[in-house]
């Protein structure tokens, strides 16, 4: 608990001092700083103040944890809102059909985007709750985006998904991506070959559309997307203007399409 005394006696000690108090508070903190002199204060004075808020901190260092905490808000806010003006910027970026993988309803009143990586265990249990959204929801449109960064399993397995894509349409397509999630263990790119095969794809074509410049910039282009929206890991979803991290489920999702569908946001503010 705060001592009653150290804020009164600071407070009367300070208030004549304004701005200054900062640069005590830097000075005090930061040993360096703690050299130089504060402008407007006397060396009695400065002493004064960096000794009560020495004192201060040290009867009282969950101050330190509190600030801390707010630090950590105002960081979260802040990462928020860059990732809403990203989402905004991105839009054309996020649904296009020509790097993409476009599942539900196409012309959908509501547009979900995934960004998955094969081997992310997190995304195999998403998996159902984008499945049951897109069978609930008929004017739902999914976007699926190969956002591979397990590893070079990962990289090899995108690479057969994307060049996929030129073949397999539709269920089929959404087939092949069901099967290759529901893998056991590592998935990589012949595990992804065979499941093609499986789905009707014509492999010779599907090997040399691999290795395609247009099947590289997909990635890279996805994996750079991925970046400037700030995403650390699968699964991530834009519903939206909002960045949803994680395998959150149905109830999750389904509250934010339905915000969407409400005031064009994914969390209706009032």
């Amino acid at each position: 608990m705060l001592s009653p005394t150290l804020p009164r006696r600071l407070g009367i000690l300070l208030r004549p001092l304004g701005l200054a108090l900062c640069l005590c508070f830097a000075a005090a903190t930061t040993p360096v700083l703690a050299q130089a002199p504060a402008p407007g204060l006397t060396p009695e004075q400065r002493a004064a103040v960096v000794a009560l808020i020495r004192e201060t901190l040290l009867q009282n260092p969950e101050l330190i944890q509190e600030a801390m905490v707010e630090l950590e808000r105002r960081n979260t806010v802040a990462q928020a809102e860059a990732q809403r003006s990203a989402v905004t910027a991105e839009k054309a970026n996020l649904i296009d059909p020509a790097t993409s993988a476009i599942l539900g309803n196409p012309q959908g009143d509501v547009t979900i985007v995934e960004f998955m990586d094969y081997n992310c265990g997190f995304c195999k249990r998403a998996l159902e709750d984008v499945r049951a959204l897109a069978k609930e929801d008929p004017k739902l449109k999914v976007v699926i985006k190969d956002f591979p960064i397990l590893g070079p399993d990962s990289v090899e397995a995108s690479r057969v998904a994307v060049a996929a894509m030129t073949q397999l349409q539709g269920a089929k397509y959404f087939d092949f991506h069901d099967k290759l999630m529901a893998t056991k263990g590592r998935v990589n790119g012949a595990k992804a070959l065979e499941i093609a095969k499986e789905s009707g794809a014509d492999i010779e074509r599907l090997k040399k559309d691999m290795g395609s410049a247009q099947t590289k910039a997909v990635i890279e282009g996805t994996v750079a997307l991925g970046d400037r929206l700030g995403l650390t890991g699968t699964p991530a979803f834009i519903v939206g203007d909002e960045v949803v991290f994680g395998a959150v489920g149905v109830p999750v999702l389904k509250q934010k399409i339905d915000s969407v569908r409400k005031c064009g946001k994914a969390t209706c503010s009032g």
